[in-house]
Order: C-alpha cells, then sequence, then structure tokens
C-alpha cells in the first residue's frame, strides 16, 4: 500500500519521484505541438474505446442476466400452475409425484421448495439438502414479502451467487379461487447456452479491448519510430546545416513519403557540403597562390593596416631589412625601420593615410655595403573607393641594377678605351706613312708598318674577346655532349709548343690513361685551355714549368651510372705554373673585365678579358673556376667539370638557378 511506503521512508522515494517526474517533463517538451496534439488525440480514442467496451461489456451480462429470470419466471409459473390444484385439494403424494417428475425434467433447476402460508417449508426437492446448510442458504422458515400473495402473475426473483455458481431464486405464490395456498421457490441454474455465450461474449469484449490497447500502444510507438523521431531528426539536422554543419546526415530506415524527404534531406546536405568543400578548397588554393605569389616575388612587399602596423611581411622584404626571425604583425613599421629612412618615409604614410594621395615612391641608400632601395607605396581601399583598408609598400633592391649600370658604363668607357688606344697607334703610323712615307727609310717604314699591324692585332683580339663576352652573357643555350677532354689538352699544348720553347718554358701533361669522359662544349673548352695556357706562357720565365693536369674528385668515389645525379664524382682540371705569381690584393679582381695586372713583373700587353670569358664559359659547364697564386711561386687555376653520365637539363637548370642567384 502507498500509505505505509510514505510513512516509513518519506524522504527515500519523494527524489526518484521527482527525478521521474522532471524526466517525463523533459521528455514530454522535447515534443512539437503536433506530436503532443497527436498523443493527447489518441490517448482521448483509447479512453473512448475503453468506455464503450465497458458499456458493451456490461450490457451483455445484463441481458444475460434478463435472460436468466425470464427462464427462471417462465419455469416458476409452469410449475406453480401444475401444482396448485393440487395443493389446494390438498393430494400432498401427487404434489411430490409432479414436482419429482418436473424435477427430473429439467437439469437447470437447483431446488424445489414448498411453504405453506406463514413460510414454513413443508416439501423440498433434494429433500436431504434442507437441513445441511450448504450454499443454498435456505432456511426452515422463508421470510417473503407481505404482498407476494396479492401478485400470483408477478412472481418474486432475485439471484445469489454460490460456491457452485450463480444461482436465480424465483417465488411464486399459489393461489386459488383467492385463497393464498403457500409458496413454490425453485433454485435454477444459469442457462448453459447462454452462460457459454455470454463467458465468449466477454472474452471476445476482453480480447478486443486488449487488441484496442495493443493497437493505441502499437500506434504511439509507430508514430514515434516512423513519424516523431525523424521529423525530430530532420529539424535537429535542419538546425545543424543552417549553423554550417554540412556533414550532418540522417541515417533512419524510413520507407515511403517520409523516407524520401529524408533522402531529399542528405542529398541536399551532400551538395552543399561538396559545394561548400569545393568553395573552401578554391578559397584556400586562391589564398595558398597568393601567399606563394607574395612570397616568391623577387620584390619585397609589405602590406600596412590605416595605422601604419604591419599586417604582412614577404620573406624578401624581411631579408631586405634584416628582420628574418622576428614576429612583425602588429609592430609599428616606423619603428622597425632605420631613423633615416623613417624620417624619409614618414610624410608619404601619413599623406596617403590622411587621404592626400593615392601612392608615393621614395628612393633610398641602406645599410654597409650600402643598397639602394626603391619603396612604392600605395593606398588599399574598398570597392567603392571610399574607405582605407591598408598600405601596400613594394621595396625594391636596386642595387644589382645600379651596379650593372655603372658596370655597363665602366665597360663602356673601357672599351672606348681599348679601342681607341690602338686606333691612334693605327692612325698615327699611317699618317706617318702617308704624309712622310719618301722621307722615311726602308727600316723605319717596315717599323711602322709593323706597329701598325701590332695593333691591328690587339684590335682584332679586343673585338674577338667583346663579341665572345658577349655571347657567353646572352640567353643562348650551348649544346653539352660527352668528350675526350685529354685530346682538348694535347691539342692546347701543341698549339703553344714552339711559343714555349721560344721562351725556354716546360710544357707538362699529368693525365691517367683511364681519364672519364665528360659533358662539355668543345670549343669553348679549347678556347679556356687557349686562355688559360696563353696566361701561364706568357708569365712564366725562363726554365718555368706550365702543367695540365686532370683526374677524377672525389677519387674515393665509384664512377657509375647512379652518380649521375649527383655533382660527384667529377673531372677536376688544373693548370699550374711556376711563374711570377699575383699579389692577394690583384687576386680578388683578375676575373673583372678589362683587369690587367701592371706591375714591374707583369709587362704583357693584353685586353683584360680573357679570365672573364673563362669564367663565363666554366658557367655554362656548371662549373666554378678558382685561383690561388703567390708572388714568385706561381699559380694554379682548377675547375671541376661534369662527368659524361651527367644529365644535360640538370647542367642547364643548375646554371640558371645561379645565374637567377647572382642576379638577385
Amino acid at each position: 500500500m502507498p500509505g505505509p511506503a510514505l510513512t516509513s521512508s518519506p524522504a527515500t522515494p519523494a527524489a526518484p519521484r521527482r527525478s521521474l517526474g522532471e524526466a517525463i517533463a523533459r521528455w514530454w517538451a522535447e515534443f512539437s505541438l503536433q506530436t503532443k496534439l497527436l498523443a493527447v488525440a489518441t490517448l482521448v480514442v483509447s479512453l473512448v474505446m475503453t468506455g464503450l467496451t465497458f458499456f458493451s461489456l456490461n450490457g451483455i451480462q445484463m441481458e444475460a442476466r434478463m435472460g436468466d429470470t425470464r427462464y427462471a419466471r417462465d419455469l416458476g409459473l409452469l410449475l406453480a400452475s401444475n401444482v396448485t390444484p393440487l395443493a389446494a385439494e390438498g393430494r400432498d403424494r401427487d404434489l411430490a409425484r409432479v414436482t419429482e417428475d418436473f424435477w427430473r425434467s429439467s437439469r437447470s433447476l437447483r431446488y424445489i421448495f414448498y411453504a405453506d402460508p406463514e413460510g414454513v417449508i413443508y416439501l423440498g426437492i433434494p429433500i436431504s439438502r434442507i437441513d445441511s446448510g450448504n450454499d443454498l442458504q435456505l432456511s426452515r422458515r422463508l421470510e417473503l414479502p407481505a404482498d407476494l400473495s396479492e401478485r400470483p402473475g408477478n412472481p418474486l426473483l432475485r439471484q445469489h451467487l454460490t460456491p457452485d455458481g450463480l444461482v436465480t431464486d424465483v417465488f411464486v405464490p399459489m393461489v386459488s379461487d383467492g385463497r393464498y395456498l403457500g409458496v413454490v421457490a425453485l433454485g435454477i441454474n444459469p442457462n448453459d447456452a447462454v452462460e457459454a455465450s455470454g463467458a465468449l461474449t466477454r472474452e471476445v469484449t476482453v480480447a478486443v479491448f486488449v487488441s484496442i490497447w495493443v493497437l493505441v500502444i502499437l500506434g504511439a510507438v509507430f508514430n514515434a519510430l516512423t513519424i516523431t523521431r525523424p521529423v525530430k531528426e530532420l529539424l535537429r539536422g535542419v538546425r545543424s546545416i543552417a549553423a554550417g554543419d554540412f556533414a550532418a546526415r540522417i541515417a533512419l530506415p524510413v520507407g515511403g513519403e517520409l523516407g524520401e524527404l529524408l533522402q531529399g534531406f542528405n542529398d541536399m546536405a551532400s551538395r552543399l557540403e561538396a559545394y561548400d568543400a569545393a568553395n573552401i578548397e578554391e578559397l584556400t588554393a586562391a589564398q595558398v597562390k597568393q601567399e606563394t605569389l607574395i612570397a616568391s616575388m623577387a620584390d619585397g612587399a609589405l602590406l600596412l593596416d590605416p595605422d601604419g602596423r604591419v599586417v604582412l611581411a614577404n620573406p624578401t622584404a624581411r631579408r631586405v631589412f634584416r628582420w628574418e626571425g622576428r614576429i612583425l604583425e602588429g609592430a609599428d613599421l616606423m619603428g622597425l625601420l632605420p631613423d633615416g629612412l623613417a624620417m624619409d618615409l614618414q610624410p608619404s604614410l601619413e599623406q596617403i593615410g590622411q587621404g592626400l594621395r593615392d601612392g608615393a615612391e621614395l628612393r633610398c641608400n641602406l645599410g654597409e655595403p650600402t643598397r639602394t632601395l626603391r619603396l612604392v607605396l600605395q593606398g588599399v581601399r574598398d570597392a567603392s573607393g571610399g574607405t582605407l583598408k591598408g598600405i601596400a609598400v613594394t621595396v625594391q633592391d636596386l642595387t644589382r641594377e645600379v651596379e650593372l649600370n655603372a658596370a655597363q658604363s665602366r665597360f663602356i668607357s673601357n672599351v672606348s678605351h681599348e679601342l681607341r688606344t690602338p686606333l691612334f697607334n693605327i692612325k698615327s703610323y699611317v699618317e706617318t706613312l702617308h704624309d712622310y712615307g719618301d722621307q722615311l727609310s726602308d727600316e723605319q717604314r717596315q717599323e711602322f708598318l709593323a706597329t701598325a699591324n701590332d695593333e691591328t692585332d690587339r684590335l682584332t683580339r679586343l673585338v674577338n674577346d667583346v663579341l665572345d663576352l658577349s655571347r657567353l652573357e646572352s640567353d643562348r643555350v650551348w649544346q653539352l655532349e660527352p668528350m675526350d677532354l685529354r685530346s682538348a689538352m694535347e691539342q692546347t699544348l701543341r698549339n703553344y709548343r714552339l711559343n714555349a720553347e721560344e721562351r725556354g718554358v716546360e710544357l707538362a701533361l699529368d693525365v691517367p690513361d683511364d681519364l672519364p669522359r665528360i659533358r662539355g662544349n668543345w670549343d669553348l673548352l679549347l678556347q679556356v685551355f687557349d686562355n688559360l695556357v696563353g696566361n701561364a706562357v706568357k708569365f712564366t720565365p725562363a726554365g718555368g714549368l706550365v702543367m695540365l693536369r686532370a683526374y677524377p674528385w672525389p677519387d674515393t668515389c665509384p664512377i657509375s651510372a647512379e652518380d649521375a645525379s649527383s655533382r660527384l664524382p667529377r673531372l677536376r682540371v688544373e693548370i699550374c705554373d711556376t711563374g711570377f705569381g699575383i699579389g692577394q690584393d690583384d687576386l680578388r679582381r683578375v676575373f673583372e673585365r678589362f683587369f690587367r695586372v701592371e706591375n714591374a713583373v707583369h709587362t704583357e700587353r693584353g685586353t683584360g678579358l680573357g679570365l672573364s670569358i673563362v669564367r663565363g664559359i666554366l658557367d655554362k659547364h656548371d662549373a666554378r673556376v678558382q685561383i690561388v697564386s703567390e708572388p714568385g711561386c706561381g699559380t694554379t687555376f682548377w675547375f671541376e667539370l661534369p662527368l659524361e653520365q651527367a644529365d644535360e637539363d640538370e647542367l642547364l637548370m643548375r646554371t640558371q638557378r645561379r645565374d637567377n642567384a647572382l642576379v638577385a
């Protein structure tokens, strides 16, 4: 019982009951108004059906009882009509016989009693049960209504429940000629067929009632599974899509139109997700392209906010201003620049920030060694052009350009000077021969002609060197092919054999018999050997030695096809002499154009372009010429050439990369 439970422990079940109520309230609040109305309608329908079921069952039971009472009334009236004359005549034996026959003729009779007008029972079937106190619950004297004798055609009916079942009692007064003779009482069992029909009806009714409730419950569950839950999931999915979560999906095995609706939602979400991914990928790719473009720009790039704080700085700008490793975002640009540059740049920034001008340009010198910079400032505005969003600063390092312009000017000046001197000499001697030729002796004329011829040769060499240097600096692609370097070295020594013998200089070649082939240009490498060996013979005194040497380097690395993609091993070439040597100050400039070592020792005349040409040729072979020299000890040039297995495209790529690095 709930009362004792609450009394014994009032606090224990209260919390669970409240939590259960709160859980039910939360569960109920999750449903939509339509679902709630549907649930209420289902409950009302189930209650109405329950009421109709009980009403029908009650009617069926009442109808069964009325049928039993009508049968009992008719049976009692029939018996009373047969025995009333016998009772009036006092024929008790005949009364007992008729009663027994009547008793035997009907299985539905439970008992038959006769009582006199005072209610005293004087005859009964079965006789043995009158005093037994069994379930019939009859006493020796009947207590009957006083008006029963006045309604012979309307017997008294009642039903009572016994351990053996329901019994209908019928009390029929016996009246003969207006004289009240007593009462005949019958106990009648319910009709078996009627009772079976009523039981069947009750069972069917209960089954229908249970079926209705089962259908209601199944309908509620079906509603929750097929309508309520999918609708809730669909609502949750729509909210996720609205929040930007395009990966939301509804995975419910629902068929019909609702299933098509959920499948349509999933298709829509998939399309939105693909569209969003494509947009994000496109935006990311565009951002990466922009960042890559900005990062790979040869010029420095800075993006400032309207207040002059740094938003973005590419690697070139960091390198130009020595900002590597520093956190620049949010820093004031004026505080990052040198004082002099900041003072020159600040007025332009303020004017752009105030909208007085859209852009500005500034050129300045910075650092040590001095670098020439060009700064271009441009305001960045919104689409309407009204609001300043930031300031873009482009930093161009013009140092190389300035140096090239200066070098070009020096080159033109040097070429002009070098050309003017032999031309002046030629003109002078030719004019002398033309004007005073008849006054000069044959020896003088021969001397003047020899001098003019020498100057012409000098002019020719100068022009050829300038042309060679121009060809090397052009964009022409030189073809590199496998070749035998030993043959080129031997040919060079043969060309200078007579000249060396005249000067008393010994020429030597130190090359192994199994010297590997290289990849190079025959004509260009012959020109390299010609310039270097020619200089060595020229500046080596009598009794000296000029040595050409070639060997794999490093010699510990195996030479195989797998080494084609590597710079090692290569073929090292050395040109050594025991000449006068070059001082350390001049060593740093020997590869400059038109530079000649001029002192008491180096009196030989030349164009000053030979070593520049050598360096340009070796650059085309992805080789770097190096020199070591000591006055009085001699000079050694060496470089390393790629082997035959080297890939020509790779050599070209390395050469272009090195040229770009030099330009940068």
